[in-house]
């Protein structure tokens, strides 16, 4: 059943195909089925954020309420990033996706989510300019990262911690380009950065590999950061946009 969001229809969708495919060998055509709606999943994507401008994905927890500091600065993190011209793009649930999608709005910046279903934590929140439901995990994790010129990963669980790897390992491996990577909550990510030196002291990574990210509690800093690296490393500017086609029923999303 569809529910009412700011005014927008927001339909509920499972992933119960997404955990039998993962379950092993189907039939042929199943799985020829299954490789279609991905692709519509993915084109779907396309479709929506293809102009939706450069974007900052901001990971982190869905289950800090506002009155958590890490939700404030979450909120101060959106607001900052908006500021020097990028979209804010989130998970589009609650808790930190939230705040940060809430700075932005408050900003006068564009807030976008990449929304999925699970069990817990899964309606868009109230703070969204624009967004897109993904069936899939993967898809939706794939979506998250094309669009995004830098990263800020805030204190959060498994899924948080998958977003912060997968970034690393994709510019690690030169999958990605080396856009920035903040790792903000030092108290909170204290023993994981002690594991990271770890890994560089029994040689499992490089000794220049922790420079892969930014680790520190300045929302100050992690602008400086994203500006030196994002927009001055890559020549990117702030208005860089594609005009939407209306012919093809395209539109601009910014306001």
């Amino acid at each position: 059943m569809d529910k009412e969001l700011n005014g927008k229809n927001f339909t509920p969708v499972g992933s119960k195909q997404e955990a039998v495919f993962l379950d092993g060998p189907s039939s042929r055509w199943k799985e020829l089925m299954f490789l279609f709606k991905v692709m519509k999943q993915f084109i779907h994507g396309f479709r929506k954020l293809h102009f939706v401008g450069p974007c900052v994905t901001v990971f982190g927890s869905a289950r800090f309420d506002e009155s958590h500091p890490y939700y404030q600065l979450a909120r101060e993190v959106g607001a900052e990033v908006s500021k020097i011209g990028f979209a804010v793009m989130t998970g589009g649930g609650p808790g930190i996706m939230e705040a940060a999608n809430r700075g932005a709005q408050e900003a006068g910046g564009f807030s976008l989510g990449c929304n999925i279903v699970l069990p817990k934590e899964q309606k868009p929140n109230p703070y969204l300019d624009h967004w897109v439901d993904f069936e899939y995990f993967f898809v939706r994790k794939t979506l998250l990262s094309k669009y995004s010129y830098a990263f800020i990963v805030m204190p959060g669980g498994y899924g948080t911690l998958d977003e912060f790897f997968e970034a690393i390992t994709l510019i690690q491996t030169g999958k990605f380009q080396k856009f920035p990577i903040v790792l903000m909550g030092k108290e909170y990510h204290r023993d994981l950065y002690v594991h990271v030196q770890n890994m560089v002291k029994n040689k499992t990574i490089a000794d220049k590999d922790p420079e892969l990210f930014l680790f520190t509690d300045s929302v100050e800093e992690a602008i400086a950061h994203i500006q030196k690296h994002a927009i001055e490393g890559f020549g990117l500017k702030k208005t860089k946009r594609y005009r939407p086609v209306r012919i093809l029923g395209e539109r601009r999303m910014w306001r």
